[in-house]
């Protein structure tokens, strides 16, 4: 296998050849790095490279796993790899080095990827664009004036530019739909507890977030979730058991599935045209493969949604940050972090344990109010995102324009944010690209604890208009 060959395969493919012994695990990390140091300068995807940890993985000899030898980077949030930085795209926690793996770091380990680097984020994952003071601007490789997303955006320009066929990210409230969208990817968000946290908590952010991983391949995304899947040891709860392997669902059509077709977002900001039009034709497209699809509503508490999400964010990242400051024996000072940061910090320190319970009742009553309109439906299609991909800098943490920058955040989120609320299972597909070239995704949200059906769907999707082909210009 020539390297001009190396994006012509998806992450399984890769390990299909490493287990044929057409390419060695060297080959492919040499190619990424390769692909990686000519890439990196232009989209500021990866933040901290991981070279040396992943050349002693290889000495150490890899285990016989799925993805045997295939280059993989972890999302700088949340994730701790012992012995290198975990900063969440923050400057508080610039030196912070954790001695321990988290257990889907073992995971991924047990499952032979070959870990290099960690891709960027927003200072905690709190908007819908990767740029951070930290670390700067991460450009979309569709359109490098454009947001790559967020907070997932350095594992998605990653994936799209080609240096590895697959990463890790993290939603809490559409962070790996979203950078999916912006990216042409596809990127799955589980059913809230299917992902382990531990050691170090049970939970993201009460039960908002999870993670899993944005890919160029429906299959990927499946084999690695079966990979990785599965409450650990201590968590407080599992998702609901799988009927099968993600990868077999791949290999079941359908049945003729009733979808509901929202194209109005949940929190009350308009839709942009190109993201109705792309819902419309997704529409189209699978009542051409035998769905039945009905335009409604689904009516949420709206502002009920965003005072819950602002009080479980904004209290569960101003206990991080106060826990640091102490670790390093000083207060918390506002320049520690990012302007719209520091209004979330002070929006927690003036709310009460009380406004925390209510915030999680608010969010359970969602869940329930979702999968009560699910019993009428077998799934949800929307626009992932109420707007095609921002402009740099709109959706910053840093922007002075702060009106501006909450609505392009409650834009973006406008139809994702609510299966985090939910805990719901939803996925962004690549089916559609305007005029000017930006990707923009579809989003299905199922039934809680139904990623089959999802990955079904998405793997007919994938059949009926592979989007494989479609590749973002040269940086």
């Amino acid at each position: 296998m020539g390297f001009s060959d190396y994006a012509a395969y998806d992450a399984m493919g890769l390990a299909e050849r490493v287990a044929r012994g057409e390419v060695s695990p060297e080959e492919l990390l040499d190619e990424a790095i390769i692909r990686m140091e000519q890439l990196n300068p232009v989209l500021n995807a990866v933040v901290i490279p991981m070279l040396d940890e992943a050349r002693a993985t290889l000495n150490a000899g890899l285990p016989e796993g799925p993805f045997r030898g295939v280059p993989f980077l972890l999302k700088d949030l949340a994730l701790n790899y012992g012995g290198v930085r975990t900063t969440h795209g923050c400057r508080l926690f610039a030196d912070h080095v954790p001695d321990h793996d988290s257990e889907l770091v073992r995971r991924y380990k047990r499952a032979g990827l070959v870990i290099f680097g960690k891709s960027a984020s927003p200072e905690f994952g709190l908007t819908t664009t990767t740029e951070s003071i930290l670390f700067g601007q991460t450009r979309n490789p569709w359109n490098l004036e454009h947001v790559a997303g967020g907070s997932s955006g350095g594992a998605s320009a990653a994936v799209a530019a080609g240096i590895l066929p697959i990463a890790h990210a993290s939603d809490g409230g559409g962070s790996i739909r979203i950078p999916a969208a912006c990216c042409g990817l596809f990127g799955l968000k589980p059913s809230r507890g299917r992902m382990p946290f531990g050691p170090d908590v049970g939970e993201g952010w009460s039960g908002m977030s999870t993670m899993h991983a944005v890919s160029r391949s429906v299959r990927d995304n499946a084999a690695l979730l079966d990979a990785t899947d599965g409450a650990d040891i201590g968590a407080p709860y599992p998702a609901p058991a799988k009927a099968r392997p993600y990868l077999q669902e791949l290999e079941r059509e359908p049945e003729s599935l009733r979808i509901a077709l929202l194209t109005e977002t949940f929190n009350g900001l308009p839709t942009h045209p190109d993201c109705r039009k792309a819902a419309e034709d997704a529409a189209a497209l699978c009542e051409s493969l035998g769905h039945r699809v009905e335009a409604t509503r689904l009516e949420v508490d709206s502002e009920g949604l965003g005072a819950a999400s602002q009080a479980i964010m904004g209290g569960n990242v101003t206990s991080l940050l106060e826990d640091r400051a102490a670790a390093l024996g000083r207060p918390l000072q506002p320049d520690d972090v990012e302007p719209f940061t520091w209004i979330s910090v002070q929006g927690a320190r003036e709310r009460s344990a009380a406004d925390y319970a209510r915030a999680i009742r608010g969010i359970h009553a969602i869940g329930r109010t979702v999968e009560n309109f699910l019993q009428g439906f077998d799934m949800i299609l929307s626009p992932t995102m109420g707007a095609p991909p921002e402009k740099l800098g709109v959706p910053a943490l840093s922007n002075p324009d702060l009106p501006g920058l909450v609505t392009a955040l409650l834009t973006s989120i406008g139809y994702t944010q609510v299966f985090n609320a939910s805990g719901h299972p939803a996925m962004s597909v690549p089916l559609y690209w305007n005029q000017a070239g930006l990707p923009i995704g579809i989003q299905f949200a199922g039934r809680l604890g139904d990623e089959g059906r999802l990955f079904q769907l998405a793997g007919q999707l994938e059949r009926a208009r592979g989007w494989w082909e479609r590749r973002p210009p040269a940086p």
